[in-house]
């Protein structure tokens, strides 16, 4: 049962079906449904896709049960966790400071993270509008936006941008739903909305997916998906599917560690991490093949990069069988997926300010659901108000940027790689080694697989998106 705080203790998950869920839910988020099918798109389809999933499973995988171990050991927010297992293991408790990058990583990217998820809120409102006008015109399976053109459809995005009180207001809505959530706790907040909104998620997917395949072009998006041109798959490439292995995991940011410390009494760590890692993958490769089909079938570009979702689909989905009503279904999905990994990285600062600080966690919650609205202010002001702010203008690789990419590029090319490449060397070299096997489960040859994965691939691969980001000249860019 999940502990009462007003009792003094720790909350916790209620059962291990209910930590993957939500475990799940902090994976899968913008960067499977948006991102995954943008960067498959924008690298050549097939050696990217087939890459990337090798990456999970060598790289991400062996990363996933670090955190989740550090957590579970420590039963504390993610500074503390890391603490308790140095102490546990002889290590000086200054390693718990990769724990604070992580906190601090969190922080920043659910700030931005609310703005890009206000857009998709923006989006179901449209489609909304839309089916409900197809409805009371009778007609409720016709296309989406029927008599506007591509230039309307696509000139939404803009217009958007263009009103910073339109930003705003979908900034506050969605930001007040995650930390409505987040202040509720673990058991009647993040469980609950797990133990709804991902069963809800994986139906969306599902069927939306059935429905490309029908009205779709799926024997081309399949071809374009699993078949690989190995010319295609260049350094470049190779470094954006480590990266994107590293941000569809939500590794580098305490998430799981923060998760990880929720779970009470034993569980194998090994088969829950592999079933957080399948998830994750399927969900990635379902959404190309949602997306990809419907892109093919009216001749759209695969490679139309970031405003494939928001721009490219619209316009689709006004050409194919009910399209408004799976338009605004396929928005309601990536917005339930927003919403799952939002309140996780909202949880992992809130937890630092119970563990760290003794707040409450309504205050911690607030105080920190509270930053990161103003942050994302600055960030959706980037692109108006502010638009010729450059906060790292002294630096050539974020000089052109504005706010929000900054804050993005910052935390995705500089904090992510560095709180996973410590997260490895802590893990696979400080933590004691028996007690890495007490607390996963995890013996004989497995173990010493996973030890020399994280040990020695995991830095090694970790180390080189870290130096390839900073210096993209290494890779000739």
């Amino acid at each position: 049962m999940v502990a009462s705080t007003a009792s003094g203790e720790r909350e916790g998950w209620s059962s291990r079906s209910a930590f993957i869920l939500a475990a799940v839910g902090a994976a899968v988020g913008l960067g499977n449904v948006w991102r995954f099918p943008t960067l498959a798109g924008e690298n050549g389809g097939g050696a990217f896709v087939l890459f990337y999933v090798a990456c999970v499973f060598l790289l991400g995988l062996p990363l996933v049960i670090s955190e989740i171990f550090i957590g579970r050991t420590g039963q504390d927010d993610a500074v503390g966790s890391i603490r308790k297992v140095a102490e546990k293991s002889g290590a000086s408790g200054a390693w718990s400071a990769f724990g604070i990058l992580g906190v601090i990583a969190a922080f920043l990217i659910v700030s931005f993270y609310s703005v890009v998820a206000g857009w998709v809120l923006y989006y179901v409102g449209v489609m909304g509008g839309d089916f409900v006008s197809a409805l009371l015109a009778g007609d409720p399976f016709r296309g989406a936006l029927i008599g506007e053109s591509q230039e309307a459809i696509q000139g939404r995005m803009g217009d958007l941008f263009a009103s910073p009180a339109l930003l705003l207001s979908m900034h506050l809505a969605f930001m007040g739903v995650t930390l409505f959530i987040v202040a509720r706790g673990i058991g009647s907040g993040i469980e609950a909305a797990a133990t709804i909104l991902m069963p809800m998620f994986f139906v969306l997917l599902i069927a939306i997916t059935i429905y490309g395949a029908f009205v779709g072009d799926m024997d081309e998006a399949v071809a374009f998906l699993f078949t690989p041109d190995w010319s295609k798959l260049t350094p470049q490439v190779m470094n954006t599917a480590l990266g994107q292995a590293l941000f569809s995991l939500s590794l580098g940011v305490a998430g799981l560690i923060t998760y990880g410390s929720y779970i009470k009494g034993a569980s194998g760590l090994g088969p829950t991490s592999l079933t957080i890692a399948f998830a994750d993958t399927g969900v990635a490769l379902l959404s190309g093949l949602m997306i990809f089909p419907i892109v093919f079938a009216v001749g759209l570009d695969p490679a139309a990069g970031p405003t494939l979702v928001f721009q490219t689909l619209p316009f689709a989905f006004q050409t194919m069988p009910a399209g408004a009503l799976i338009g605004l279904l396929f928005f309601i999905l990536i917005l339930v997926a927003a919403v799952t990994s939002s309140i996780s990285l909202l949880e992992v600062p809130t937890a630092w300010g119970i563990g760290e600080m003794g707040w409450s966690r309504r205050k911690s919650s607030l105080i920190f659901g509270g930053g990161a609205f103003l942050v994302g202010i600055a960030c959706l002001l980037g692109y108006n108000v502010w638009s010729d702010v450059r906060l790292l203008a002294f630096w050539p690789l974020f000089a052109e940027l504005d706010i929000l990419d900054t804050v993005d590029g910052f935390t995705g090319k500089v904090m992510l790689p560095l709180g996973a490449f410590f997260t490895a060397i802590f893990v696979g070299w400080k933590a004691d080694r028996s007690l890495v096997e007490k607390m996963t489960g995890i013996s004989g040859i497995w173990l010493s697989v996973w030890r020399f994965l994280i040990a020695w691939l995991c830095p090694l691969a970790v180390g080189t998106i870290l130096i390839t980001g900073l210096f993209p000249a290494i890779l000739g860019d």
